[in-house]
């Protein structure tokens, strides 16, 4: 089970090179050092299973999560490359896709945002993070977040399936989300209702999530 993950949240500008690709060595070259160890062994015992904690945005990019969905989008196309290789020595990969986890990960993550110096970008797109993104993130968490038992529940059951499945979702409202990409290949359907929700209509999904 690999499970290493560190967050990054704000806006592009203000986040070093260094601190993205320390982000990516764990986030995903974590993931492949480990897969380099395991995999030869369960080849040669033609059996195995691989359990990845990805996230729903190794799925879809949400704002202002730039970096952190990129490592995420790696997890998954290296997971899904290697899943048909794999299958012929009987060894399985799966990739449990959580949404929002209520731990101290996360809010470690969005307190230092709340801290940070945003005076590396313009004031518009400070005021977009502070004043919108991490306003609606916080009845986010609130409204759709998950325990970490309840994700250690659906991990325990992908583990245990006898035929694991390759990708699982564990936050069934996320759904929706996941589906307007695979609606419309252009993008155009995804990125219209992201956009709206944000700029248009977020005091419609603040009442909502409340």
């Amino acid at each position: 089970v690999s499970n290493a993950g560190v967050g990054m949240v704000g806006p592009l500008e203000c986040q070093s090179l260094e601190a993205m690709q320390s982000l990516m060595d764990t986030n995903f070259f974590g993931l492949v050092r480990l897969v380099k160890e395991v995999l030869p062994d369960m080849k040669r015992r033609r059996g195995g299973h691989i359990v990845v904690i990805s996230s729903i945005m190794g799925l879809q990019g949400i704002v202002f999560n730039d970096i952190y969905a990129a490592s995420k989008f790696a997890v998954e196309g290296f997971c899904e490359s290697l899943v048909v290789q794999a299958l012929r020595f009987n060894v399985a990969i799966s990739l449990v896709e959580p949404g929002p986890v209520m731990t101290e990960f996360e809010a470690k993550v969005y307190e230092e945002a709340e801290r940070a110096d945003y005076s590396r970008t313009d004031p518009e797109t400070a005021d977009i993070f502070t004043n919108l993104y991490l306003r609606n993130s916080k009845d986010i968490f609130a409204s759709l977040g998950q325990t970490p038992e309840d994700v250690a529940e659906h991990t325990l059951r992908v583990i245990e399936a006898a035929r694991p499945p390759f990708r699982h979702r564990t936050n069934v409202a996320y759904t929706p989300m996941a589906a307007l990409k695979h609606a419309d290949p252009s993008g155009a359907l995804m990125t219209d209702a992201f956009y709206k929700l944000l700029f248009k209509y977020d005091a419609v999904l603040r009442l909502s999530l409340r």
